[in-house]
């Protein structure tokens, strides 16, 4: 019985398998994840480092965009570099306490990232819908409130699922048939009931990204409602364009997230292999497709990378 509080309270490391049943193809699976990686981490510190040295993107809109490329590094960053060191290094092992921390910061990422869109939507509406009135709405001190509320809102969020995991007994396999740590997967090694943990971890992120999704929704339809009530198709079709890039974000990060959610609660048909693999695309090809979409269709940040590269060219 000792022995059981013991390991119950500290448990031994857990062993990572990566994508069951394609551990042959792990060194060739790892090339495309590097590489979309290395997309992500270098896309991201453009975007901030644009966004930090141009006084004319010092705007709310690219203020909650660089909390978006802060979030997406840390999402990805959290899993594919255990990923690779998986794939190329047979480092399977992970000590409880750093799957705990890697479990923490990718559903905390993920969900801040939903109250970043939520938040960008509304900055939106603003820009659109009272134009006059947006600088006096969105102040500094405006946004510093919002941006501390999201991410306090998205700790708490993610906090008990901590909790939850460290008072369950681990007395049989640690052996996780994933590439990183997720709640539920490291709950159901628990030789105890889980259910707080199934119910809290399926039912309060997806309530709060349906609840964000929903208030997207809104904005969005007000937004429109005001663009229809424009007197001419150029000013329709230019405050159509400044939410285009955003759509698109919203669209890349929310269908993936919502399949994921599901198929790993309901998709008992979908394989193993499928769902483990998508749930490592998906950590990693948002963050490096959102900064070349708003790079694409954003013309400040598409003007001042062509100038940054340009520049660089000449020196």
């Amino acid at each position: 019985m000792i022995t059981f509080n013991l390991s119950s309270y500290n448990p031994g490391p857990f062993i990572l398998v990566g994508i069951p049943g394609l551990e042959q193809s792990h060194v060739w699976i790892g090339i495309p994840f590097c590489i979309i990686y290395i997309v992500a981490v270098v896309g991201n510190c453009i975007l901030l480092y644009l966004i930090a040295v141009e006084r004319s993107l010092h705007q709310p809109m690219f203020f909650f965009l660089s909390m978006l490329a802060m979030t997406d590094l840390i999402l990805s960053t959290a899993g594919v570099p255990k990923t690779l060191s998986i794939f190329w290094l047979g480092a399977r092992e992970i000590t409880f306490p750093g799957c705990l921390t890697q479990m923490f910061f990718l559903h905390y990422s993920s969900v801040l990232d939903s109250a970043i869109l939520m938040t960008m939507a509304f900055d939106r509406y603003v820009a659109i819908c009272s134009p006059l009135r947006y600088t006096t709405i969105l102040t500094p001190k405006m946004i510093i409130k919002i941006a501390v509320g999201i991410s306090f809102r998205s700790f708490c969020i993610i906090l008990p699922d901590v909790f939850l995991l460290t008072r369950l007994p681990f007395c049989r396999t640690r052996i996780i048939p994933h590439t990183y740590c997720e709640h539920i997967g490291v709950a159901r090694l628990a030789c105890a009931d889980i259910s707080i943990n199934i119910w809290y971890g399926f039912c309060v992120p997806i309530m709060t990204v349906i609840s964000d999704v929903i208030l997207i929704a809104i904005s969005y339809a007000l937004i429109l409602c005001a663009v229809f009530r424009l007197p001419s198709r150029a000013a329709r079709q230019k405050a159509l364009g400044t939410c285009g890039s955003h759509v698109c974000v919203i669209l890349m990060f929310y269908t993936p997230a919502f399949f994921s959610i599901l198929a790993h609660r309901f998709g008992h048909n979908v394989s193993r292999t499928f769902h483990i693999m998508f749930a490592n695309l998906y950590i990693v090809i948002p963050p490096a497709l959102n900064p070349i979409v708003y790079g694409v269709k954003t013309k400040q940040i598409r003007d001042k990378v062509i100038l940054l590269f340009s520049t660089k060219g000449i020196e």
